[in-house]
């Protein structure tokens, strides 16, 4: 229980993705920690827009970019 998580705050929301929309693809700014100030892409599930925090369990993956068909 060392590590509870890295709060990033979400400044972006990209899009939906999954198979049937379900996540939501997010740009967040780290907010703690060794990355603080870094901006990552994640995908999120559930109900999310932006100004919202994330604790983030891990927050040094980047999801892929959502490609358009």
């Amino acid at each position: 229980m060392a590590n509870e998580g890295t709060p990033a705050e979400v400044i972006e929301v990209i899009g939906s993705t999954g198979m049937h929309g379900e996540a939501m693809q997010v740009k967040c700014r780290i907010l703690d920690g060794p990355n603080k100030g870094r901006i990552i892409t994640r995908n999120t599930v559930g109900p999310i827009r932006e100004g919202d925090v994330l604790m983030l369990l891990e927050s040094e993956r980047e999801a892929k970019k959502l490609s358009r068909r």
